[in-house]
């Protein structure tokens, strides 16, 4: 009976503890059948009421709340990596994204000026072809490559042009990714 009673919440517990200590106090060696026994019986029948009216309810176990750690502990061990790893992939997919955009300007350039440009910042400024026809600037300004990353990323996009044949690259080295395009 007193595992039962020790593991009811709140007044319950607090009840039973007032009648532990009111009843080691008053009449230590046990019960009587005078006054104090008939005070101990109210307590046991208020607490026994109390216990009813909150339909037996009962706190948690310490199995219990292990496992609920050991659940959380999980999670954490699986989410933590994917994090890290969510970082890696968006730094990757912004060097492609600007590598494209990078070269998409090129071409463009080289469409509209009959040659590669000599450098990317070449693509920054207004040019004027052959023809007396202006256009540009075909981008903004040039991207630069994300920060952080485990091998980090360079500074600056490589631009490599083949005038020759026509033809460039433009590439990224980060987070142990190449990236060249085209």
């Amino acid at each position: 009976m007193p595992e039962k009673l020790f593991n009811a919440l709140g007044d319950r517990v607090a009840s039973w503890m007032q009648l532990i200590s009111w009843n080691v106090a008053v009449n230590p060696i046990g019960p009587s059948d005078g006054p104090m026994y008939s005070r101990e019986k109210q307590m046991i029948t208020k607490f026994h009421r109390q216990r009813n009216v909150l339909g037996n309810q009962r706190g948690f176990t310490l199995i219990e709340l292990m496992i609920v750690v050991a659940i959380i502990g999980i999670l954490a061990a699986i989410a933590i990596p994917l994090y890290a790893n969510v970082q890696t992939r968006a730094r990757i997919a912004k060097a492609q994204a600007d590598t494209r955009t990078l070269a998409s300007a090129v071409s463009i350039y080289a469409a509209h000026m009959g040659a590669l440009p000599t450098a990317l910042t070449d693509l920054t400024a207004a040019a004027v072809n052959g023809l007396n026809q202006s256009a540009g600037p075909f981008m903004g300004s040039v991207p630069v490559p994300p920060p952080g990353g485990s091998p980090a990323w360079g500074g600056a996009y490589t631009y490599t042009p083949n005038a020759g044949a026509g033809t460039f690259t433009v590439a990224a080295t980060g987070d142990g990714t190449t990236i060249t395009v085209p």
